[in-house]
């Protein structure tokens, strides 16, 4: 069974201007692809009007609530005691959203007791991935 965890998460993005706007995102976890964090956003999010889907690794976000983590297109520190960055980067540009710690923390632990840390079993992913590769050949 492929076991989905979904949670709504308030962040505020953060202009260049250095004013913070509320935007409204969506945390998911699916046993089906372990490794993965699912942050979804809405059309009236982005810029382009499209809903966006950022995929990083779940390590990365537990990382990331306790120090400075990512080192590519995504980045997560600690801001403050209650609140983390995420930081996205594409080739149109640099998002920086606050996130409570908290809500974050909560959708881990969640995520965690659905596929406890190094109990994931990748041998599906890495079919898949394979099978996308190679078209069926």
């Amino acid at each position: 069974m492929d076991i989905t965890v979904e949670q709504h998460a308030h962040a505020r993005l953060v202009t260049a201007e250095h004013r913070e706007v509320p935007v409204s995102a969506r945390l998911r976890y699916t046993a089906g692809d372990p490794l993965a964090v699912f942050l979804d956003f809405p059309a009236e999010a982005a810029l382009n009007g499209q809903a966006v889907t950022w995929t990083f690794a779940r390590c990365l976000l537990d990382q990331g609530l306790k120090a400075p983590a990512g080192h590519g297109d995504v980045r997560i520190w600690p801001y403050g005691r209650t609140r983390t960055v995420l930081e996205f980067h594409s080739p149109h540009g640099m998002a920086l959203l606050l996130f409570q710690a908290s809500a974050l923390r909560r959708f881990l632990v969640r995520a965690y007791a659905v596929v406890p840390c190094g109990q994931e079993d990748v041998s599906g992913v890495v079919e898949r991935g394979l099978s996308s590769l190679f078209g069926g050949v």
